[in-house]
């Protein structure tokens, strides 16, 4: 039987896209969302950097149900808005996860940039915790650039925006499988797949 680890989010979207990449790193566990544990506490991303919130989920949801639990903070570094909205791309607009409210906020604020100086990264920090063990955490990120319009309806969040280096397509724009391959979140979990690989039972 495949060990239970827990993703710390309730972002159904979130599930979904890390379970895919674990699985296709040959990583064979049952991975849930917080929706399979409801009175799990909704946990304040009090951290001053991706890797602190990272290790805060992981290591909160870890100890409230007794599971290897993982978790990542991610979002979008603008250049030109001195790496901002960052930490705070899920709240960009002032409620959290209103996509469409943050990316509609970007666009807005960097409208009179040139297109040669939108220049973004997409980050993402992720980790493990266990009950009583060691706590992991590592770092991907995509650099890229900002279109002036959303184009694309796959992924979620600034995905309609966001243009990787190297490609003329948003990462909406993307099979699944091609954002997987070179997506911060895809770099960041490959990694801890590995770590995760070696550590549970």
């Amino acid at each position: 039987m495949s060990p239970r680890v827990v993703l710390a989010t309730r972002n159904a979207h979130k599930v979904v896209e890390v379970r895919r990449i674990l699985s296709e790193s040959g990583l064979d566990i049952d991975l849930v969302g917080l929706d399979a544990f409801p009175d799990a506490p909704d946990v304040a991303e009090t951290g001053l950097t991706f890797e602190e919130n990272a290790l805060l989920k992981a290591r909160t949801i870890a100890a409230a149900t007794g599971l290897a639990a993982i978790a990542d903070d991610s979002g979008l570094t603008v250049d030109v808005l001195g790496g901002m909205p960052g930490i705070f791309s899920a709240r960009w607009a002032g409620q959290h996860g209103d996509d469409a409210a943050n990316l509609r906020l970007v666009l807005a604020q960097i409208a009179d940039i040139a297109d040669v100086d939108r220049g973004a990264a997409f980050v993402c920090a992720a980790a493990v915790a266990r009950p009583g063990a060691d706590e992991h955490v590592v770092r991907g990120e995509l650099r890229g650039r900002l279109t002036r319009e959303p184009r694309g309806t796959n992924g979620f969040g600034y995905d309609p925006i966001f243009v990787p280096d190297a490609e003329t397509r948003t990462t909406a724009e993307m099979e699944p499988h091609e954002k997987d391959a070179i997506s911060h979140r895809g770099v960041a979990f490959r990694a801890l797949a590995q770590h995760l690989g070696a550590s549970l039972p």
